[in-house]
């Protein structure tokens, strides 16, 4: 019994799995807030391109 703890101690292969898990959970929290951050931006630079080509989109009258 005192083999198979020891064996069982000394075993890293689970500890590298979760670790891989860890980092793959990191690097998605960071690409969501990236995307989050860059979306919000976007959105507000294409409502105020609208909003500039809607004001100019006039038909002058002759």
């Amino acid at each position: 019994m005192k083999k198979i703890f020891a064996q069982f101690a000394q075993d890293e292969s689970g500890a590298t799995a979760i670790e891989y898990g860890l980092i793959a959970a990191l690097i998605s929290v960071a690409l969501i807030v990236a995307a989050t951050a860059v979306g919000g931006n976007l959105s507000t630079l294409f409502n105020t391109i609208s909003t500039k080509l809607a004001s100019s989109n006039t038909v002058p009258t002759t």
